[in-house]
C-alpha cells in the first residue's frame, strides 16, 4: 500500500507541476492547446496565476514534508486540498458543458481522495 500511494502522489505532483505552467504562459497561448484547455478565458491573468500557485505548493505540500521527514502530516494536508481544487475543476467544467472533458479531472479526484485517504490512515507517517 505503501508504494501504492508513493506511486500516487508522484503522479499528482507531476500532474501539478505540469499544471503550475499557468503562472508562465499567457493565457491566449493555453487556450490555442485546444478545445479542453478553453476554460482558461473564462479566468483573469492573476486568477490564472493563483491557480498555479496553488498546484506548485501541492506539487511540494505532496513529495517535501515526507521526503525529508519534516511535517509529515502535510502531505494528506495537500492531498486534500488538492482534492478540492479538482473538485472546482469538475464543477467548473460541468459549469461550461465541457461533460466530454471531465475524465481526467475525476481520476486526478480519485487519486488525491486516495492518497488524503492513505495517509491520514492506513499509512499514516505518523503511527
Amino acid at each position: 500500500m505503501n508504494v501504492a500511494l508513493w506511486i500516487t502522489t508522484g503522479v499528482l505532483a507531476a500532474v501539478c507541476l505540469v499544471g503550475s505552467a499557468k503562472m508562465f504562459v499567457p493565457r491566449e497561448k493555453m487556450a490555442a492547446m485546444g478545445s479542453s484547455a478553453q476554460w482558461v478565458l473564462d479566468f483573469g491573468p492573476g486568477a490564472l496565476r493563483a491557480i498555479g500557485a496553488v498546484e506548485l505548493l501541492a506539487a511540494a505540500g505532496l513529495i517535501l514534508p515526507a521526503l525529508l521527514d519534516v511535517a509529515p502530516v502535510l502531505v494528506p494536508s495537500a492531498a486534500t486540498g488538492l482534492a478540492v481544487l479538482f473538485a472546482c475543476a469538475l464543477t467548473m467544467r460541468l459549469r461550461r458543458g465541457e461533460k466530454a472533458t471531465i475524465t481526467g479531472d475525476l481520476i486526478y479526484l480519485a487519486l488525491a481522495l486516495f492518497v488524503a485517504w492513505g495517509r491520514f490512515g492506513p499509512e499514516s507517517f505518523t503511527g
